[in-house]
């Protein structure tokens, strides 16, 4: 290839920031939480505090000594599900009609 086709593939290759094609999304937030922390004892003496860190919407935050859940942002990927080191985070698919709708463009 040449240096005018490396420049045209080049150009033609978006960057993509995460945050941006997360803005797209649009949420039908239910009052009744669809994720649950078990026990928040079990939180209080886990010194990871992994799911402050694997949750790609930061659905969990570390705030006042204890961890805060914010299910109106789930991207409903179950990642929390799975990675919690101690299986503390009760997941479930939103009711019917509410949750997460993407937005891919």
């Amino acid at each position: 290839m040449n240096n005018l086709q490396n420049d045209i593939i080049s150009d033609k290759i978006e960057k993509v920031n995460i945050d941006d094609k997360l803005f797209l999304n649009t949420y039908n937030t239910d009052t009744i939480a669809h994720l649950l922390i078990k026990d928040e004892n079990v939180c209080e003496k886990c010194i990871e505090k992994a799911c402050t860190y694997f949750c790609p919407a930061r659905v969990y935050e570390y705030k006042d000594e204890k961890i805060v859940l914010g299910y109106e942002g789930c991207l409903e990927c179950g990642a929390c599900r799975i990675a919690c080191p101690h299986s503390n985070i009760d997941w479930n698919y939103p009711r019917g009609g509410f949750g997460v709708q993407f937005r891919l463009a």
